[in-house]
């Protein structure tokens, strides 16, 4: 007995090997960070995906204090955000920091999204990473719908009556469907309430879960790189990538130069134009929801505008629906789509980068005109930029596939 127990007692290496021998903490650094390969040719494209790990890190921790004070109720959610602007101690900054960071979400988003594009990074092998990321893009746009609501404005509550009632456009369960979201014959204490539920617990918990298996996933495949060449098939006697090296501190250091870049901009921003002229907060937000008196021009936040526009462009509720939807959903099937030979933009032909262009034209005009009024000429330029985005997707099978490329160096090339 005397022996067991000294054995016990016994120091068996340090802290490290106290938490090792009961969690893989080293085994997970080392598969994920230390030992992780990627190219050593990223450029700055790749800092997007981390950014959007910094900005979902700010939403977390500024909304856990915000709902400190803020009364998920009708009759007193609009008063509680004007006392935690007011009122609480560096109130207004958390909140200004919670609603630009929903912005900048989308940004760098976005632009992750983009950079997906430019070096085909949906391609094989890497299609549910892709498909991943989209489930991730979905939920955050309900997040940002969802959180839209609280503030419990003008805006908030007429732009939610429109979206919610977008539904109502489904044949046969429409109706319905709609008193389920509201809860309600209106939107009313009831929705507020279930929207707050969903924004803090529901949405967040998920997008914190697909994120984690989003990465599991990448750093199982291996990350893409801007030649779009597979660096796992070029590897030295030692097992190790020639042209990978590892994620930390290569890549780490570059991240962190980035994120204090990013940190810079995000706070001049918060410090000095929060409401970014309306486009951010919108001016009509600032008053509380009245039912009675409907805005003169009703619009989304910037970041759901392209969708809102194409939503417009149709005179058919139900059409206008339908595309609504399928605009959204379209980037899913890219990894199907994309019938080129190869990945990165850098060794396509002229026709795939004129469409990307074409696309991304369509897209940021399709968000100017969802911001703008309703008028007939702003209705025929949504439905010409909207055509344009469609076609990008729709014709993709074909000008893919006759697309002259250049050849794929073997190795990856690195520019200084």
């Amino acid at each position: 007995m005397a022996r067991i127990e000294a054995e016990v007692g016994k120091p068996q290496g340090g802290l490290m090997k106290w938490i090792d021998d009961r969690f893989p903490f080293t085994e997970t650094m080392k598969y994920h960070v230390t030992e992780y390969y990627a190219a050593k040719s990223f450029n700055w494209w790749y800092i997007f995906g981390v950014l959007a790990m910094v900005v979902l890190v700010i939403q977390l921790v500024t909304g856990v204090f915000l709902t400190m004070n803020y009364k998920p109720s009708a009759d007193e959610a609009f008063a509680s955000v004007e006392y935690i602007m007011r009122d609480v101690e560096w109130g207004w900054l958390i909140r200004y920091m919670h609603s630009t960071g929903a912005s900048f979400f989308f940004i760098v988003v976005y632009l992750h999204m983009f950079r997906a594009m430019l070096y085909g990074s949906y391609k094989k092998p890497r299609e549910l990473i892709w498909i991943i990321g989209m489930l991730i893009f979905f939920v955050l746009m309900a997040e940002g719908f969802a959180g839209y609501l609280l503030p419990w404005g003008q805006m908030s509550y007429w732009g939610a009556q429109v979206i919610i009632s977008l539904f109502g456009a489904i044949p046969g369960i429409g109706d319905a469907l709609v008193e389920f979201i509201r809860g309600d014959y209106s939107i009313s204490d009831i929705t507020l309430n279930r929207f707050f539920a969903l924004h803090v617990i529901v949405l967040p918990l998920s997008l914190i879960g697909l994120i984690f298996v989003h990465i599991v996933a990448l750093h199982h495949v291996g990350s893409n790189n801007p030649d779009g060449i597979e660096i796992k098939e070029h590897k030295g006697p030692d097992g190790i990538p020639l042209d990978g090296v590892p994620f930390h501190p290569h890549h780490t250091t570059k991240d962190l130069v980035g994120i204090i870049v990013f940190l810079m901009l995000f706070t001049g921003v918060v410090f000095f134009a929060p409401e970014m002229g309306g486009m951010f907060l919108e001016h009509s937000n600032f008053e509380p929801a009245n039912m009675t008196a409907t805005p003169e021009h009703i619009a989304p936040v910037w970041y759901y505008t392209p969708y809102y526009a194409i939503l417009r462009a149709v005179p058919s509720k139900l059409w206008g629906f339908i595309l609504f939807a399928i605009a959204v959903v379209l980037p899913l099937f890219l990894p199907w789509l994309d019938r080129a030979r190869v990945k990165s933009i850098r060794y396509r032909g002229w026709m795939y980068k004129t469409a990307l262009t074409t696309f991304v034209i369509s897209f940021v005009a399709l968000g100017y005109l969802g911001l703008q009024a309703a008028t007939d000429a702003y209705v025929m330029a949504a439905r010409f930029f909207a055509v344009l985005y469609f076609m990008f997707f729709l014709l993709m099978p074909y000008y893919t596939s006759i697309d002259k490329t250049k050849p794929v160096p073997d190795r990856v090339k690195y520019h200084e």
